[in-house]
């Protein structure tokens, strides 16, 4: 009965939004006058004069008369993945106002050009944008959804004027194989009210909340991960193995990027690039050269800006990812965590059948976190951190979807134009998706699905016996991994 209860009140609520939309008035009341009539049609050239003799509105005169306030709906609890320790440093993009109040527009608020980045990047194509994305706070943008939408930019239009909302963005997804719009709302309905009156639409696919995803930074000497996992530093190569990193801007003049970066593609162009560091560290990792070498040096990187303040949003996430499958990759680093989003798995299921191998940080919310995504999708190889004795970092997400280990507590990376000493899930990423251009290197015709049961057979055993919610099949072991038989 309480289910039924739901699905009445939305549909009462899907209601009241068709209501809302413009339509001419009809009426058989014989004592009309003409203006009258006029009025409610709107087609009076003096309009103030129908608000003055009553003439069109039957609400009494009142504000916001006439409208209805549906009860609260509440979505289930949300995964968010931050920082354990968030280091000082600019404020972030201020998050919108409360009470879901879309913010207001105007020359005061009129975001500032992003700089331009000092390597190759590629603009967005194909993508219709009338409000810019943002990165803010928070589990899900509280004025927005994601909706694919079977048909062209008038069908999601259409939707848009139905239900009273704006279209932000909308493009055509390589990965989701459909129309991705990006609606805002603008009268401050909850999101959850929102998608339950859109799933009564036939012209909509899948919808969801527009998630906050937050990379996987903990807070902070010679790099040991070579020695950790069997890879010899003179032998290591991922040369010409085309890997996309999806993560903040990079600092390109850093000596460890030389040569390193193929191509560039900013997914947020007007947010302004505040911070670079995570992304230079990620990327010297995989395929750095100089004294910070990285694990596959050679390497192409393709790195798409989708980050900043340390956090990202759905639409901007899937937007890099589609980038990043048009370039041809073989691997996609992903070091960031959210939550379960079905955009985000269907793009990820769409890419492993591509051929790409999805390397993604497990978090770093400790033993009781809930699981994070896009590393507990199936096909993603989730990674843990482990320091130099391979002990598990202890912010560490546990659980069932763990796949292996690699070091990623205290190893000094490239950071900003120089170096830090870096800990955490997103960088033992980086070192399994270097790892793992290594094995393409040396044999390009390996797939996926044979990588993915190699790296699992012949990990180092941590832990209980066996696969583990802490340290998955153990720690990486790329010299076993290479050797094994198909």
């Amino acid at each position: 009965m309480a289910a039924k209860a739901v699905i009445l009140h939305a549909a009462f609520l899907a209601a009241a939004a068709f209501a809302a939309a413009p339509a001419l008035a009809q009426t058989n009341d014989p004592n009309l006058s003409q203006k009258q009539i006029d009025c409610l049609n709107g087609k009076t050239a003096a309009g103030a004069d129908c608000d003055k003799d009553g003439g069109g509105r039957n609400d009494g005169g009142k504000p916001g008369a006439g409208t209805t306030t549906g009860g609260a709906v509440f979505l289930p609890a949300l995964i968010v993945d931050l920082f354990p320790n968030p280091p000082a440093g600019p404020a972030t993009p201020a998050p919108n106002p409360p009470n879901g109040t879309p913010p207001t527009t105007g020359p005061a608020n009129t975001p500032t050009p992003a700089p331009t980045p000092s390597g190759p990047v590629t603009p967005p194509t194909g993508l219709n944008v009338a409000v810019p994305p943002r990165a803010v706070s928070g589990e899900f943008v509280p004025d927005e959804v994601l909706v694919t939408v079977a048909g062209d930019a008038a069908a999601a239009q259409q939707i848009a004027n139905s239900f009273g909302l704006q279209v932000r963005s909308q493009r055509q997804s390589r990965l989701l194989g459909t129309t991705l719009v990006r609606y805002g709302i603008p009268d401050g309905r909850p999101v959850g009210v929102v998608l339950a009156q859109l799933a009564a639409d036939g012209r909509t696919q899948r919808r969801e909340p527009n998630h906050i995803y937050s990379l996987q930074q903990a807070a902070g000497i010679v790099n040991y991960a070579f020695d950790r996992i069997a890879l010899d530093s003179k032998q290591a190569s991922g040369e010409n193995v085309r890997v996309a990193v999806i993560d903040t801007g990079i600092d390109d003049t850093n000596p460890a990027l030389k040569g390193v970066i193929a191509d560039q593609f900013d997914a947020m162009p007007n947010v302004p690039i505040e911070k670079r560091d995570h992304g230079t560290s990620v990327d010297g990792l995989i395929a750095g050269v100089g004294p910070l070498e990285g694990m596959a040096p050679g390497a192409r990187i393709y790195h798409a800006r989708a980050f900043e303040g340390g956090k990202s949003t759905m639409d901007v996430i899937l937007s890099a990812l589609d980038w990043a499958a048009e370039q041809d990759v073989r691997i996609i680093n992903m070091s960031f965590v959210g939550p379960k989003n079905d955009l985000l798995g269907t793009a990820c299921r769409n890419a492993r059948a591509l051929g790409m191998v999805l390397v993604a940080a497990a978090g770093n919310n400790g033993p009781k976190a809930p699981y994070g995504y896009p590393a507990a999708f199936d096909g993603v190889i989730a990674v843990t951190a482990t320091d130099a004795k391979d002990g598990l970092m202890p912010q560490a997400n546990r659980g069932a979807y763990v796949f292996i280990s690699a070091p990623g507590v205290e190893m000094v990376a490239p950071s900003g134009a120089g170096s830090d000493v870096v800990t955490g899930t997103s960088f033992a990423a980086a070192i399994v998706s270097g790892a793992i251009a290594n094995l393409i290197h040396a044999a390009p015709d390996r797939s996926a699905d044979d990588i993915e049961k190699a790296l699992a057979a012949t990990a180092k055993d941590l832990g209980p016996k066996g696969r583990d919610n802490d340290f998955g099949y153990g720690l990486l072991d790329i010299k076993a991994a290479g050797a094994a038989k198909e």
